[in-house]
Formats: C-alpha cells, structure tokens, sequence
C-alpha cells in the first residue's frame, strides 16, 4: 500500500483530468504491486474514478469577485472540510489541479505538515496577482503547467515548473458519427448545427446564455431558408436543479430555433459549422477540435472594471495568447451583444477566406500544445501519464520513516 494521495479539483475541465490522473496513478501503482486510497475535492468523474469526495466541485465552482464574495460562507466551509481531511489522514502526496483560492491555502497547510505538493494547471498568474507567485515558490513542490509559456514564467522566478502539455490536445476527436449523434440527441442531421457553450457554472451560464440565445434567433430570422440547430452541452458537474434552471432559461426566450441540450461537448464541437464559445477552457476544446468559433464573455461590472485595471496581457482567449496573436475574435462585456456574435459567425458560416484561414490557423495551436515528448511519440509521453509520473516520484522520494513522522505529527 502506498498510502493516501490527495487529489483536488474545483470545475469541470479539472475534475476531468483529475479523473485520468487517478486511472494513470492507479495503473502505475498495480506494475509494481501496490495500491492508493485518493480522498480529496472532485466531481462526478473523479468519484466514479475512485475519489473519495469530501467535498463535492460543484459546491465550490464560483467566478468573478462579487459573485466569490456572495459565496465566501460556502466556500470557507468546503475549504474546512478539506484542511481537516489532510489533518486527520495526513496523505503522503498531494495533487491540486488549478482552482487557486482554495489550493494555495490547502498547499500552505500541506507543506506545514511536511506533504510534497504537485500544482497541475497553473492559475493564471501572469495575467494578474503576480504577487501570487511567492506562494508557489513557497509551498509547491512542482508547477505542472499545460502552456508553453507559461514554463517560462514560472522558470524565470524560481519555480521547479515543466511544460507537460495539454492533456486535451493528446486526445483523438470524438468516434461517433453525425448521424448517431443527431439520433442521440434528437436533432436534425440536415439541419446547420451551431454550438453554443456558456461555460461550466451557473454564473456563467445566467451572464452568457441569454444574449447567445438572442443571437442564435437573430441568425435564423437572417436566413429563413436555413434551418439550423442550436447545441448546448450541459456540465456534468451541474446538478439536477441547475440543469433545470437551464432548461427554463432556454424555454423563457420563447419560440425561435431549436435549442438540444447534449451531453458531449466536444463532439458538439466536431459536428458543428461553427461555435459561440465563453472564454474558459472550451475555447481550447473548440481551437483542437478544429471548430471555428467566437469567443465571448461578460461578468459583473465590478468584476470587469477591476479586471481591466489589473489584467496585462494583450488577449482574453487562451488560444489568442497561445498563438500570440488574434486568431479568433474575441466578444467581450459591452462587445457581447447578439448583433455582433451574429455578423462574425455570418464571417465563418460560408466557405471562404475567413473560414479557411482559422482553420488553418487553429491545426497549428493543436501542435504547440503537445509536449516534447508527445510530439516525439514517446511511450506514456501524454501530459497526464507524466504527472503521474512526477506525482509518484515526489512519493518515492519519501523514505517509509518519513511518511510515518508525517502520519503521527
């Protein structure tokens, strides 16, 4: 037996991969004959992976800075629950995905009581909070980042930080056919299918929605001899009242174009024309799939007014900053407006010049989102399988008396 390992997650790309982390950890640990109990923050996949939940993600996913307010209670409670957790069952090694409000101070309380702690996905301290970085200096062992520059970030002051890759951009697209998909979802195959992805949590889903659906009825009273169909892949981390709640925001804006709640987003994604697609993890989603798309977003006013005074990198979409410059346009507070989506999605509808060109321009991000080693084709070169690796690593190097005095201290 190997012990315990912590593992957390707050939002819905996380608790994805903390669920492969926890298959590739569990695989390498039965080669040489041993096992793990995982106990930590997750949703739905990691508990199915074989995470003991004791807190549940979709508890604790909260964006913007009134909306964390307004939650603080909620949150400092979860936040209890998963410092005693580590008190009490002192796990030899941590893994904490992304999610920095509440990791950081779990990371400071793991280093006090001697537990290496593996950071996967960097939070996005070279947009804002530079300041931050003293705490990834002090408590993080390892800064497992899944963009390229952000190794060099993190390098330049001090921190043990490798580019592992992005784990979406190892995966193969989505094997079901257009066909089978529009019969799971019942949907129109003829039909022009457009995605519509809000974001992963209801505050995101009440600011984005409403004015995606106001584009999509815009669009089809545009084109009357078109018949299209609007995609909207839920969550899994939202529960059975939220997705509810979604339902009845959708039905609140009455008659207009079909609107299919799906459950693969990014198969959605690869059978789409085209995307509207909130700023967030789906924007990667959508640039690997190959799907071109219009990213947009809006946060309260007090979120935006402090972020525009904060924030210092020249984009707001991660494949925009990837690429290093504007490959997909970007939709933002004031700029969201349905007018707007309506006349850039009009731009990468039809075949032509703009659709071909970001096209073209989304298969070379693909590539620069693979590690080294994936691209060399390296067995177990994936960036999962290589936190793992590091994950059991920083195990190994623990001698049996030390992960004893942790266990009693």
């Amino acid at each position: 037996m190997a012990g315990s390992i912590f593992i957390s997650a707050g939002e819905a790309s996380g608790e994805h991969y903390g669920a492969l982390l926890v298959e590739a950890l569990k695989k390498r640990l039965a080669q040489t004959g041993r096992a793990a109990q995982f106990l930590g923050m997750g949703g739905p996949r990691m508990e199915a992976a074989g995470v003991e939940r004791i807190v549940r993600a979709e508890e604790m996913a909260v964006m913007g800075i009134t909306e964390v307010i307004r939650s603080l209670p909620r949150i400092y409670r979860g936040y209890r629950k998963l410092r005693d957790a580590i008190r009490e069952r002192r796990p030899a090694v941590a893994v904490l995905i992304d999610f920095p409000d509440i990791h950081f101070k779990l990371a400071r309380e793991l280093r006090r009581l001697g537990i290496p702690v593996v950071f996967f996905v960097s939070p996005q301290l070279w947009a804002w909070k530079k300041r931050r970085i003293r705490l990834v200096q002090r408590y993080v062992d390892r800064m497992l980042v899944i963009f390229p520059f952000e190794e060099r970030f993190y390098r330049r002051r001090g921190v043990a930080a490798e580019f592992v890759g992005h784990p979406l951009a190892e995966l193969p697209p989505p094997s079901v056919s257009r066909e089978q998909f529009a019969r799971d979802s019942g949907l129109d195959a003829a039909a022009t299918w457009i995605g519509l992805l809000p974001g992963s949590r209801m505050k995101e889903i009440r600011a984005n929605l409403p004015e995606m659906l106001n584009a999509a009825r815009s669009l089809a009273q545009r084109a009357p001899e078109k018949r299209f169909a609007f995609l909207l892949p839920v969550a899994p981390t939202l529960v059975a009242s939220q997705r509810e709640h979604l339902r009845a925001l959708i039905a609140a804006q009455g008659s207009g174009p079909p609107v299919r709640l799906v459950r693969d987003a990014r198969a959605a994604l690869l059978h789409s024309r085209a995307s509207v697609v909130a700023s967030g993890t789906a924007t990667v989603e959508a640039a690997l799939i190959g799907n071109p798309f219009v990213v947009v977003y809006r946060v309260s006013p007090l979120t935006y007014a402090i972020a525009r005074r904060v924030v210092s990198v020249p984009h707001v979409a991660m494949v925009n900053l990837v690429a290093g410059k504007r490959v997909v346009p970007e939709l933002i507070q004031s700029g969201f407006t349905a007018r707007n989506v309506v006349l850039e999605l009009e731009r990468l509808l039809p075949d032509g010049l703009p659709r071909q060109s970001m096209k073209m321009e989304l298969a070379q991000i693909r590539g620069l989102l693979l590690s080294r080693q994936a691209v060399q084709n390296q067995f177990g070169a994936g960036a999962v399988s290589r936190v793992a690796e590091i994950t059991l690593e920083l195990l190994d190097a623990r001698s049996p008396a030390q992960i004893a005095e942790t266990v009693q201290s």
